[in-house]
């Protein structure tokens, strides 16, 4: 490894697969390099098979150069240049008609308000460039709200667009891999969970209907076709990152080809592996600071400490020499028989530690139906029970429709808690449970 100028070079050795090794490069930030240094990068580029990034925000024009200069780059430059302004992935990806919230470049205060009146409030402002850990978004509630939001994000010269709001219920992402044949594999879809607009907590495999995961993984398929260069790419739109992604961290435990050898796999023209899980469920927590220096260290120490006392949890810690607030530190990867199950695991081991507020009651009463349109009817039995102050859960699981999904709430329903399951359906949805 060697670290010279801000930029960090890694080598990988991968004999008899390929002219000779990977070079990794980031080179941050984003700057033109010296002519110095661009002959250093190139002499060992030469040495190198397959160039790829650590990550996005590099410098484009020098991967550019390398690309004329006949150096093999996966991804292409000009899917990092794309990927790397968030407007400019917008604009390409409407072009080739993935569905998106409406947006609009903004470039004074005027435009923005009238980009308010279009697309009402609450309106998200975001930064094109080096948007990504919650940095570079901005909500705001009304039109007074205007200035502020875009005073947080450096103001008009850092570049910024504005999206319609899209209320959702849960975020959705979806690992895929492209071979340098343009085979393409997707992972299972996940949901991932929020804390300060910092990725939290990542479930899989997702509790949403057959036709949702199916819709994600066509929305991912297509954004990705239309995109050049080998490797893994994770797909949230609103968001495509050309790399490894913090979503698919799960997939060392969980998968049986994790995300990072399927990266390596597809640059190097290997046949993709096998993405499919290997565990009936994972959840992966990050770990994210939750204080400034010693006192954060101590507390992730403990809470990794807690982890190793539970069943099929993994501990990945990344060695950063500073603690900072919300700062990734480290992940936990818990594996199971069912997501129910890993949620229970996931709250003792947080509230043996103190780490998290549980003081919600945990639901005694699961509600189940075999689709939305049961909802009408079954609302009454959660109004009347939280009436008396039994805590309830709701979810839709159908013997014929996502039977595995039925099987996993009900053999977990003990160990989480769950007293008493009302379930209802208009047919046959419930006749095997």
């Amino acid at each position: 490894m060697i670290t010279w100028l801000g930029a960090l070079m890694t080598v990988l050795l991968l004999k008899n697969l390929l002219k000779g090794p990977i070079l990794i490069l980031n080179l941050f930030p984003l700057f033109a390099l010296t002519e110095v240094f661009m002959f250093i990068v190139y002499f060992l580029v030469v040495r190198c098979g397959v160039l790829t990034v650590e990550i996005e925000h590099v410098d484009v024009a020098t991967l550019e150069k390398l690309e004329q200069q006949g150096i093999d780059c996966e991804p292409k430059a000009s899917t990092i240049r794309i990927i790397q302004d968030k407007y400019l992935q917008k604009v390409h990806f409407s072009r080739h008609g993935i569905p998106l919230p409406e947006f609009m470049e903004i470039n004074n205060l005027e435009e923005t308000k009238r980009a308010g009146e279009l697309y009402g409030y609450p309106l998200m402002i975001k930064s094109k460039r080096l948007a990504y850990d919650g940095r570079g978004n901005a909500v705001a509630k009304s039109e007074e709200e205007l200035s502020s939001a875009i005073d947080v994000l450096g103001g008009f010269g850092h570049g910024l667009y504005v999206e319609k709001w899209a209320p959702f219920i849960k975020e959705l992402a979806v690992i895929v891999a492209r071979g340098r044949d343009n085979s393409i594999l997707c992972y299972p879809v996940v949901e991932t969970i929020h804390k300060e607009n910092i990725c939290h907590i990542v479930k899989a495999p997702v509790d949403v209907p057959w036709r949702i995961r199916k819709l994600a993984n066509d929305v991912a398929y297509k954004a990705i076709s239309s995109l050049e260069g080998a490797g893994v790419f994770a797909i949230l739109l609103n968001e495509v990152a050309p790399r490894p992604h913090n979503s698919g961290h799960h997939t060392i435990e969980s998968c049986y080809t994790s995300q990072f050898e399927q990266h390596l796999r597809a640059v190097v023209g290997l046949p993709l592996g096998d993405p499919s899980m290997k565990t009936p469920a994972a959840i992966m927590y990050n770990l994210l600071g939750e204080d400034e220096g010693e006192p954060g260290f101590k507390m992730a120490h403990q809470l990794i400490a807690r982890a190793l006392e539970i069943p099929g949890a993994t501990a990945h810690w990344y060695d950063k020499p500073e603690m900072r607030r919300q700062r990734k530190m480290g992940h936990i990867t818990l594996v199971g028989p069912s997501v129910g199950v890993l949620e229970a695991r996931l709250k003792s081991m947080l509230r043996e530690e103190g780490y998290e507020n549980l003081n919600e009651a945990a639901p005694r009463v699961g509600i189940v139906m075999g689709s939305d349109s049961d909802l009408p009817v079954m609302k009454d039995a959660v109004r009347i029970l939280n009436m008396f102050g039994v805590s309830t859960e709701v979810r839709i699981v159908s013997a014929h429709r996502t039977p595995e999904l039925m099987y996993s709430y009900a053999s977990s329903a003990r160990e989480r808690g769950i007293q008493v399951i009302i379930a209802g359906a208009g047919g046959a949805a419930h006749l095997p449970g």
